[in-house]
């Protein structure tokens, strides 16, 4: 038998002329935590199929406990204990926990006639795997992402999984869902289950995997053990150059104007007796673990919900705003945490999702665009913010998640903004991405712009941040500076009773 539950050698895939794996490698031992790291469009998803047998390599081996598989199909994987937890989680919303654990097993045993009693039995049988407390009747839309996912590993787990792979499984969940997420999968270790972690998060690499591997542009750049790396290392094997980050250095002068304060803001279920103020130049942080009310504060600011009492001043004066577009109107931009679902139009071409913001700007009387003025629009902002495209006419959703951000932010930006608020600014980009667009907000507030930056991601609020205020409960209850606290001082300030 094999010490390795997966080999891959030498794995060439193409689709047309482009080389999406050009001749990787990748082992993962059995009972190993392995990260593997890349930006977008690096070869990790097709590597992922691969493996799980969607696609069929072009060249090259692939070894499941030491078997050679010439064509593997999915079933086979299956067969194998190769189980995949997509970052959708390809959970069903409509029905409930245990109909989404046990109805697979149910048609995959050929039954006529479905029992709850059995399916019961299973979905029981699956949770006890990883003591996964939840309510088996409860809709899994009524659910938290942690706990879909939580579902999507306890179904794997019924199908005698011998390797999880995790594509991204902390994109759209907080740092204390994170920490119960990862006592989970040391549990799984503890089975002698092999785990392949995709992620491009480096303190989560050091946190859970032993070894990781790096691919870049299809190929392997580097593989080893985590105590190896460093920030430095890590981001360049990812992105192939140096990338220095240097926190925000806010300098106030003299006559620096307050462009945006707040004043006892209160929404009912949301947040109570809300007050702080931003200036030119200033980036202020929010952070706050789910629920604390940072995202309905800042929505309430931009226009989505009407405050029940309580006062906002734009540039001194009293802002009125009980819609988007007093929002709007007051110079307000807000960049949503799920750019998929909140702030892009998937279907429609880039130009139009970046014009959208201004097509009163340019359209007539009669309300005919005028398409020479959009053009020359989108092209001044493809290339202010170095948007990688092929044409903007392409669909949105043809973009790697960092390019993706980058068009929300022009949506934005092309207007005459005072202030600009970033809802996970970085979730789901890949490092290349994430250091472009922090240089651009600081670039953006060092030009007078305010800036209020709402994350759960403590580094980053910390090194792109003057000034932090958490949120607990609907309040803030402490405000600090990004010198006098580290991540974990910080953290222990979010979470504290």
């Amino acid at each position: 038998m094999s010490d390795s539950i997966i080999k891959v050698t030498n794995v060439k895939k193409y689709f047309g002329g482009v080389k999406a794996l050009d001749g990787v490698d990748l082992e993962i031992k059995k009972g190993e935590i392995h990260c593997l790291a890349g930006e977008n469009g690096c070869g990790k998803s097709t590597i992922i199929n691969v493996i799980s047998g969607f696609y069929t390599p072009d060249t090259g081996k692939i070894e499941i406990d030491g078997v050679e598989h010439a064509k593997l199909t999915p079933k086979q994987a299956i067969a194998s204990g190769i189980q995949v937890i997509y970052q959708d989680l390809s959970v069903f919303p409509n029905l409930t926990v245990m109909e989404n654990l046990a109805l697979n097993m149910e048609l995959a045993d050929g039954k006529k006639f479905v029992s709850k009693k059995r399916m019961r039995e299973i979905a029981k049988e699956a949770i006890l795997k990883i003591n996964f407390d939840i309510d088996l009747d409860e809709l899994v839309e009524n659910l938290t992402v942690a706990d879909k996912q939580l579902i999507a590993i306890s179904r794997a787990l019924l199908n005698n999984a011998k390797l999880i792979i995790m594509d991204e499984p902390t994109t759209a969940i907080t740092q204390k869902e994170v920490k119960s997420l990862f006592k989970v999968i040391k549990k799984l270790q503890a089975q002698n289950i092999s785990i392949l972690f995709v992620s491009h998060k480096l303190d989560e690499v050091f946190e859970i995997a032993e070894r990781f591997t790096v691919f870049r542009n299809g190929k392997n750049v580097a593989s080893g053990d985590t105590k190896e790396l460093d920030q430095n290392k890590f981001t360049y094997y990812m992105t192939g150059r140096e990338i220095k980050e240097e926190p925000y250095a806010y300098i106030e002068k003299e006559n620096s104007k307050t462009i945006l304060k707040v004043k006892h803001l209160s929404l009912k279920n949301g947040f109570e007796d809300i007050s702080f103020s931003v200036k030119e130049g200033e980036i202020l942080g929010i952070t706050g673990l789910l629920g604390s009310g940072r995202t309905e504060l800042v929505e309430t600011i931009f226009g989505y919900n009407k405050a029940d009492s309580g006062e906002i001043y734009i540039e001194g004066k009293k802002a009125v705003i009980n819609k988007v577009k007093d929002g709007i109107n007051y110079g307000i931009g807000y960049i949503p945490p799920e750019r998929i679902k909140e702030a892009l139009f998937l279907s429609q071409p880039i130009a139009d999702n970046i014009s959208i913001t201004r097509w009163d700007d340019f359209s007539n009387k009669l309300g005919v665009i005028d398409e020479k003025k959009v053009n020359e629009s989108v092209d001044e902002w493809v290339n202010n913010l170095s948007i990688k495209i092929g044409s903007s006419s392409d669909p949105v959703r043809t973009l790697s998640g960092g390019n993706q951000q980058k068009c929300v932010l022009a949506k934005w930006l092309s207007l005459d903004l005072k202030v600009l608020i970033l809802n996970g600014p970085t979730v789901g980009v890949d490092i290349g991405a994430k250091f472009d667009i922090y240089k651009l907000i600081k670039e953006l507030a060092a030009k007078g712009l305010a800036v209020i930056i709402i994350s759960d991601d403590l580094s980053e609020v910390l090194t792109n941040c003057n000034r932090v205020l958490v949120m607990r409960r609907g309040k803030i209850v402490v405000e600090t500076l990004p010198n006098e606290v580290d991540a974990s001082k910080l953290a222990a300030l979010v979470i504290a009773d």
